[in-house]
């Protein structure tokens, strides 16, 4: 885990806004007894997540694809090649949506603005190098050309809600809630 208090606080105070505006409909499937706290959720998030992530095209057409996805101080982050169309589509159009699911048991949902952490011509981000750090420890120095080929992302989640009916399932033990 490498949230700080800070971040717990903030994912928490986010999951609870979230699920509070909610339509009644996802309040009656998304309950207190089926879903993680921010702790819980960042426990159970670790390493590499495949992400169906959703963007939209030039005509307002939606596009979703699989991201590597790496939930890292309460946000995804994900990378994509400079010439992917999602990179494109993001270029002009930030907004998207990610869903992280393990079959029945875990499916995290998120709504917000992607961020460019490594772009080609401009200043990265200012953790660009911690995280480049932690991508190259999981992938390996050498998978690809790190700021030239592939383009990273934040996404910083605007509505995020989870669904987790059963805990013990992901390793979450009862006592944790």
């Amino acid at each position: 885990m490498r949230e700080t208090p800070d971040d717990l606080h903030r994912l928490q105070a986010l999951l609870d806004a979230s699920l509070a505006r909610s339509t009644a409909h996802l309040r009656s499937i998304i309950s207190s007894e089926c879903t993680l706290t921010a702790e819980q959720l960042t426990g159970v998030l670790t390493g590499m997540c495949t992400l169906a992530l959703s963007t939209v095209t030039a005509k307002g057409e939606p596009r979703v694809s699989g991201v590597d996805g790496h939930f890292l101080h309460g946000k995804w982050h994900f990378g994509t090649a400079r010439g992917a169309a999602k990179a494109r589509h993001l270029a002009t159009r930030p907004a998207v949506s990610a869903a992280h699911m393990r079959g029945e048991h875990l499916g995290v949902f998120t709504h917000g603005t992607a961020e460019v952490l490594n772009p080609r011509d401009g200043e990265p981000a200012a953790d660009w190098p911690d995280l480049r750090a932690y991508l190259r420890d999981f992938y390996g120095d050498d998978a690809f050309d790190w700021d030239g080929d592939v383009v990273f992302y934040r996404l910083h989640p605007q509505w995020m809600a989870v669904f987790a009916p059963d805990l013990a399932e992901l390793g979450v033990k009862a006592d944790e809630v």
